[in-house]
């Protein structure tokens, strides 16, 4: 069995909106339906875990029915950070599924995910244990103490861009959480990195830069300009 968790509980304050990035509509559906029904219509998806903040939850149980989101089987009212909304959505999933299952994590605004994406996340993950998409760096990076000036060039061959979805077993999640209390670790920026932090080796499948996460009002123009060339015939 594989679930998808999508983490949805940020408050979008980067785009500076009313309402929370993952509920603004483009093309008359919330950001977080278009990436549900990604995984909606994927026949490796089982089930669809979401974990979003409280006063939207109601909100949610209302659009998945509105579009027909049948894999949904929780929504889980998200922590303080990222990684406690991920281990409340673990959680959930323990109570629907084995330990030995898959546990696929996604943002919940990053609604350009593809099958293809998917496809090679699992396919990685029945290799390795463990799969993050994650797609090469081509710019040339430097690392700045003070934002304002460059100190050092970092090799850019070096250098991947993690995305999600991210792929482990269940049980891997739990302990890695586990691990993570006892060592008061709270606030790690990601799951791949918390597995890192704690002595995991991490797995790279392919993502792509087309599956960009929506944060700032540019990301969201990107989305809808890419919406709308999606079906161009030119475009693989």
């Amino acid at each position: 069995m594989i679930t998808t968790l999508l983490t949805a509980a940020g408050t979008g304050s980067r785009m500076k909106q009313d309402i929370p990035k993952q509920f603004l509509h483009v093309n008359n559906k919330p950001i977080i339906i278009h990436t549900m029904e990604v995984f909606q219509n994927d026949p490796n998806i089982d089930a669809i875990v979401v974990v979003t903040l409280k006063s939207w939850v109601k909100v949610l149980h209302a659009y998945a029915k509105q579009f027909n989101i049948t894999k949904l089987k929780k929504i889980v009212v998200g922590g303080k950070t990222g990684q406690a909304s991920i281990l409340k959505g673990i959680n959930a999933i323990k109570k629907i599924s084995s330990e030995d299952s898959i546990v696929m994590i996604h943002d919940g605004n990053r609604p350009l995910v593809t099958s293809e994406i998917i496809d090679n996340a699992i396919a990685t993950y029945h290799q390795y244990g463990s799969a993050v998409a994650a797609i090469p760096t081509t710019e040339a990076v430097f690392m700045s103490q003070d934002g304002v000036h460059g100190e050092s060039v970092i090799d850019r061959d070096l250098l991947y861009r993690t995305q999600t979805p991210h792929v482990y077993k269940l049980s891997d999640v739990i302990k890695i959480h586990e691990k993570a209390a006892e060592k008061g670790i709270t606030k790690s920026a990601a799951t791949c990195v918390l597995m890192h932090e704690l002595g995991e080796k991490v797995y790279f499948s392919k993502g792509c830069e087309t599956n960009l996460k929506i944060t700032t009002v540019n990301d969201l123009l990107m989305f809808k300009s890419l919406l709308s060339t999606k079906n161009d015939s030119f475009i693989h």
